[in-house]
């Protein structure tokens, strides 16, 4: 007889079949990815960020490839909380999968007005973006303060109504289990950890950056083993002993990559950057984890959350 391991996790009462879900930002609303991969065969989707009104973002150049990894400076570039209620979510109403909306603004107004314009329709939950190291004004200038996250999660927490919120938190700050119990205490239901870090890279020939925004986020392996690190302090230190799951991410191009994630504390896994590279990573991954609990016997995944030795 076969043995066949259950790998669906439970992320703040959404059931996921898989614990892989796409990273913000890195697959778009759905309907890009949706052209070389099968959605629903993947854990969870998150979509890129969403804000109250239409952005254009960063000048170009604004991505720019390192050796281990990449940067980005996007800046937010979104259609708008409108146009995507109008035009993708009828999309993403047909598919079986969990999707939650990235949310992102400036002031905490933005953010309140855009969870409510989501509060009733059928995505599964938001993440709250409070760690953009791309924009001048929002972003992670409220993520560094652990008052100022405080009070943007209990004023979404509020405006979104039932749906799951999940607080996406910055690696930039002196100790990251403060932020991350502070979203804990207003109200965050679950955790995303970690985003980007702010780097530079330096055309030696014409001493100019590489990026037009001079800064971007660097994401990749480079900063897989930072990010399992703070996973890991933030689940001993914060949401070890309560039901606030980690959603844990930043360098994942394989199951054992992913692994260490969910070992180190965290209960599903994000996958962005890979997916670049690949656009079937993320389902690479699942059936890489589910081979993994096979090799090891082990009848279900959420038995290995935070089970580092």
């Amino acid at each position: 007889m076969s043995f066949e391991p259950d790998i669906s996790v439970d992320l703040a009462g959404v059931r996921l079949a898989n614990p892989v879900v796409t990273a913000s930002g890195t697959c778009g609303y759905v309907d890009e990815l949706g052209d070389f991969v099968d959605i629903n065969s993947l854990g969870g989707f998150i979509t890129k960020s969403i804000t109250l009104k239409p952005r254009k973002g960063n000048p170009t150049p604004r991505i720019v490839e390192t050796d281990a990894g990449m940067l980005n400076a996007i800046g937010l570039a979104n259609i708008g909380v409108e146009r995507f209620v109008a035009e993708k979510l009828p999309q993403i109403e047909k598919l079986k999968v969990p999707v939650f909306a990235n949310l992102a603004g400036q002031e905490i107004a933005d953010y309140v007005a855009t969870a409510e314009r989501l509060a009733d329709t059928k995505v599964a939950g938001v993440e709250l973006n409070i760690s953009c190291p791309n924009v001048k004004a929002g972003g992670i200038t409220f993520g560094t303060d652990p008052v100022q996250v405080e009070k943007i999660t209990a004023a979404v927490r509020k405006a979104v109504g039932r749906k799951v919120l999940i607080v996406k938190l910055t690696p930039s700050v002196t100790d990251i289990a403060v932020t991350a119990a502070a979203a804990v205490n207003a109200g965050a239901d679950a955790l995303s950890l970690v985003n980007t870090f702010t780097a530079m890279a330096i055309d030696v020939e014409t001493r100019l950056p590489k990026l037009a925004n001079r800064t971007g986020g660097l994401s990749g392996p480079a900063i897989r083993p930072i990010a399992v690190y703070l996973v890991n302090k933030v689940y001993n230190e914060v949401t070890k002993n309560t039901e606030v799951p980690i959603l844990g991410g930043g360098g994942i191009r394989n199951a054992s990559d992913a692994m260490e994630f969910i070992i180190a504390g965290a209960t599903a896994v994000t996958v962005g950057t890979a997916s670049f590279v690949e656009p079937t990573a993320g389902l690479d991954i699942a059936r890489g984890i589910a081979d993994y609990c096979r090799r090891h016997r082990v009848a279900k995944l959420a038995e290995l959350v935070g089970s580092l030795r």
